[in-house]
């Protein structure tokens, strides 16, 4: 049933999807929520079908690499319609009742999704197959698949771009510029994609799953929250470079509600972590709310990925002495005084843990928005405890 790959051909596509993190958590969703037992993301042309990435819980026998003869797959036919096709039993369908490739590989419910590349090229296809009947033909699934599909071909897209564009960047004299200029544009791209994941978790949530399925959402939308304040500083690092810089919306308010916000925002992002809040003695404050709220998002991230694991962080926030004063501390080892020096320089990171995840950009960006307001951000590390806090004039 199988035929060798030759592991050099085709190797750009195996690799640009093995990149893309998300890949293995779509094909999870996909088999949890559908109860399908083979899913994979299949590269397919007039003549190769190879299997990029693939979750095989019935012994199907195919591995990233592997390749099925194309003229015997579904996905062949799919290549030329570019439409999905849906069979939640074989045996009662009349279209493919009779058709060769389920009695081939011995499947009875089948499912496949085209992926279009944004230049309309076929790349390929989402697809899952199970040997038993499964209710597929519904729009939750069919939706699911599209989106999925739609991601997928999205990050092939930007792998496409940001290949061009680092061999640009190589050749060009003002690459610093042209680099910065990537990202601000790559930043604005990613926030549509991002929507699309952030409401095919919702649409997920409303599906009846089992607790490892809701475990990895739970999960993915964790990722959107990092994500999305990832992409934010980005964006306010390549505005700052080009000469933009921060733009500020100033009003006078009460800033409880937003803080209180962004704190809830971490407690669901890291539940195992205890965050202590005082924000008594706060008055009206002339401000831009969304940037401070950005600020403490960014110092509270940092407290919670570099303190001591289990240990509790805390958050201040008063008015004092003619002052709006927020302040956030941690438990730890101690930052060297040389090191404090440099926190706040953009890609800088304190320690390089394995897995640490950021592009070193939060403590930059909190500095900016600092100085924006005619503030200042200090940072101080001694007996177990590192703060960071923002002192800003109310006049």
């Amino acid at each position: 049933m199988l035929s060798s790959f030759n592991p050099h051909d085709f190797q750009d596509d195996l690799d640009a999807i093995a990149s893309i993190p998300a890949v293995n958590t779509i094909l999870e969703v996909v088999c949890r929520t559908t109860g399908m037992g083979f899913a994979a993301v299949a590269r397919v042309t007039d003549d190769r079908w190879v299997c990029c990435a693939v979750k095989d819980d019935i012994a199907f026998g195919l591995g990233p690499g592997g390749e099925l003869k194309v003229e015997t797959t579904i996905c062949d036919e799919i290549r030329d319609s570019r439409e999905l096709v849906v069979i939640d039993h074989v045996t009662e369908n009349p279209t493919f009742c009779n058709h060769p490739t389920p009695a081939m590989y011995g499947f009875q419910s089948y499912i496949s999704q085209p992926i279009i590349m944004a230049d309309g090229s076929f790349f390929g296809t989402l697809c899952a197959i199970d040997p038993r009947p499964n209710t597929l033909n519904n729009p939750a699934v069919t939706g699911m698949f599209k989106l999925f599909a739609d991601l997928i071909a999205f990050h092939l897209d930007t792998a496409l771009k940001l290949r061009a564009s680092e061999q640009l960047l190589l050749t060009e004299r003002e690459g610093s510029e042209l680099r910065e200029q990537f990202i601000a544009v790559l930043g604005h791209d990613l926030r549509n994609p991002l929507a699309a994941i952030d409401a095919g978790t919702r649409l997920l949530q409303k599906t009846p799953l089992n607790e490892r399925a809701t475990a990895i959402l739970g999960q993915m939308q964790a990722s959107v929250h990092r994500m999305s304040g990832l992409i934010t500083n980005v964006l306010d690092f390549a505005r700052g470079r080009l000469g933009g810089g921060l733009v500020l919306e100033r009003k006078p308010l009460r800033l409880e509600p937003m803080l209180d916000l962004v704190v809830a925002e971490l407690r669901a992002t890291v539940p195992e972590r205890r965050i202590e809040t005082d924000f008594t003695g706060l008055g009206a404050v002339n401000c831009d709310a969304a940037r401070i709220g950005q600020m403490l998002s960014n110092l509270l991230g940092n407290a919670l990925a570099h303190g001591a694991a289990g240990s509790p962080v805390w958050v201040h926030a008063r008015s004092d002495a003619g002052a709006f004063i927020l302040a956030v501390t941690n438990l730890g080892e101690p930052i060297p005084d040389t090191t404090i020096a440099l926190l706040f320089q953009p890609f800088f990171r304190a320690s390089a843990r394995p897995n640490q995840q950021g592009l070193g950009l939060g403590l930059y960006i909190a500095s900016e928005i600092a100085r924006a307001h005619g503030g200042t951000l200090a940072a101080q590390s001694a007996g177990g405890k590192t703060d960071f806090t923002f002192r800003m004039p109310l006049a």
